[in-house]
């Protein structure tokens, strides 16, 4: 009696559930598939059309920048780098996952912190110049004075 191989049974891109486009980028990783080969097993689809690509970046196997940056120096991005970060978490692809995300908002939320420092200072000198060169109170000045007396 001889083996029986695993069987995958294909299907349409688009009803992948992002656990399962983890365990199918990790595996195309992990056994050093090409794009073509495993988009093929999975789905029965010749043609990838940048869908493994795209799914990396979105999960955060591959930073964007890093894809942009190669791609103005002419180099193919390496895609095993990327492959050693997951290696090194103990969670589960998804906590992994997760965690990528999490920190891509605080990156986001920092971003937008120094965006509205920035501003605020702006500001400030705005009305500071303003009061000094056109000699018009502007800011509220508070009167400890109380009141009724």
């Amino acid at each position: 009696m001889g083996k029986k191989a695993k069987v995958i049974i294909p299907k349409k891109s688009r009803y992948f559930t992002d656990s399962e486009r983890h365990k199918i980028i990790q595996t195309m990783l992990a056994n050093k598939w090409s794009k073509r080969y495993t988009w093929a097993l999975y789905t029965g689809e010749p043609d990838e059309r940048g869908h493994l690509l795209r799914w990396m970046r979105e999960l955060g196997y591959v930073d964007v920048r890093e894809c942009e940056d190669s791609r103005n120096s002419k180099n193919i991005p390496n895609f095993g780098t990327n492959n050693d970060i997951m290696a090194d978490q103990t969670n589960t692809g998804q906590d992994s996952f997760e965690t990528q995300q999490l920190k891509k908002r605080i990156a986001e939320l920092e971003s937008q912190l120094r965006d509205a420092e920035m501003k605020a200072i702006a500001w400030q000198t705005m009305v500071e110049i303003a009061e000094r060169e056109l000699k018009v109170p502007i800011k509220k000045k508070f009167i400890t004075k109380p009141s009724g007396q």
